[in-house]
């Protein structure tokens, strides 16, 4: 039996196919359902709004529409924060601006890698007073 503490409320569960224990998946279900009522009821409603109405964290309602349980197909104004810099967004992890400058900054980081291997390898390294210690 595999046992782990609940990351939610530190309680002591036997793991099985979820990360948390059944009181908190419990409590996550009631948590989406409020969410879903909320949002068929006002299906223009921001995340913000949805976050105050129902009592839902935001980090909780983003887990939701990223594990695909609140679609933003009918939700046209819902989004969620961007991981990097909290930009709303409706995809992926990360907006534009920030995947870009991460890849820039991931090419320039290889660029630097390869210029230094190239230059080690270009230049050997000789020790100083190595000449006293060859006739040893």
């Amino acid at each position: 039996m595999n046992l782990d503490n609940c990351p939610r409320c530190g309680k002591l569960f036997a793991k099985n196919f979820r990360d948390v224990c059944p009181a908190c998946i419990r409590d996550i279900d009631k948590e989406y359902e409020l969410c879903s009522t909320f949002l068929r009821k006002e299906k223009g409603a921001i995340i913000t709004e949805l976050s105050d109405a129902t009592g839902v964290s935001i980090k909780q309602i983003t887990k939701f529409i990223k594990e695909g349980r609140i679609s933003l197909y009918n939700a046209p104004n819902l989004m969620y924060p961007c991981e990097v810099c909290g930009t709303l967004i409706r995809e992926n992890n990360i907006c534009s601006p920030c995947r870009s400058r991460l890849i820039k900054d991931t090419q320039k980081m290889n660029e630097d890698e390869a210029r230094e291997a190239s230059k080690s390898a270009s230049e050997k390294v000789y020790y100083k007073g190595i000449d006293q210690y060859k006739n040893r």
